[in-house]
């Protein structure tokens, strides 16, 4: 049984890096149109390059998504270059990791105002699709306490809960919305990549928690947004799914 995606018009806002590149790759890897934003203009040239090798179409523009006006902008130019919008993929962060205005602002106004903004500019064009399918990407921080990084863990709580209203209020629309709750995901340049070499205490205990003994790669949590959004999973919506390898059930 395959995941198939063919076809369908992707947006992946936050998609330049990391786990939205992933993303980004997957559906382009598996048939689908993709187009991504992002603030950094040479990461996202680069994987747009990358998703254009697929065959399908690549479209990727410059988009500051703490800014309600870019966002106007972004959406529109994204469902004018694919004909449409199937899927939305809200991945972007902030790194709000501390517990001052700055990292407050940064998470609300990116983790969390930025799938609000991007849902209500996209959903004209989700609303016309056939099986038009929002998902949402939290992070385990936001299902559990998180003394380390609270802005950032507080944003993706109520990235949850977001997800769980908007799946009430789009069902009789056909438009289903699911969360993805990664946890600790390593990734060349990433974070918990250079935490490794500047805190390897952390990065320690962090692996220590993980049953397998390793952290996440970016595709697996792709993997999952890719069933999320095929006809698999039509029945699926309002759900939080960790993709985590156990984390947190080693103490």
């Amino acid at each position: 049984m395959d995941i198939d995606v063919r076809g369908k018009r992707v947006v992946v806002a936050g998609g330049s890096r990391g786990i939205g590149r992933s993303i980004a790759l997957g559906f382009a890897a598996a048939g689908a149109h993709v187009s991504i934003c992002a603030r950094g203009a040479a990461a996202l040239e680069a994987t747009r390059a990358e998703l254009a090798a697929f065959g399908g179409t690549a479209h990727a523009a410059p988009c500051d998504l703490s800014s309600e006006a870019a966002i106007a902008g972004y959406i529109p130019q994204a469902a004018a270059a694919l004909g449409g919008i199937d899927v939305l993929v809200n991945n972007a962060t902030g790194y709000g990791r501390a517990d001052d205005e700055a990292s407050w602002e940064a998470s609300l106004s990116v983790d969390l105002l930025a799938i609000v903004r991007a849902s209500r500019e996209a959903l004209p064009f989700i609303a016309a699709a056939r099986d038009g399918t929002i998902i949402n990407i939290a992070s385990g921080s936001g299902l559990n306490p998180s003394v380390r990084t609270p802005a950032y863990g507080a944003a993706k709580a109520a990235v949850i809960h977001y997800t769980r209203t908007q799946a009430a209020a789009l069902a009789a629309k056909g438009i289903r919305v699911n969360c993805v709750a990664p946890g600790s995901i390593e990734f060349p340049g990433g974070s918990w990549d250079r935490r490794k070499t500047d805190d390897p205490a952390l990065y320690g205990s962090i692996l220590a928690s993980i049953p397998a003994k390793r952290l996440g790669r970016p595709e697996e949590v792709a993997n999952v947004v890719l069933f999320l959004a095929s006809p698999l999973a039509s029945w699926v919506t309002a759900q939080i799914i960790s993709v985590n390898g156990g984390q947190g059930l080693v103490r």
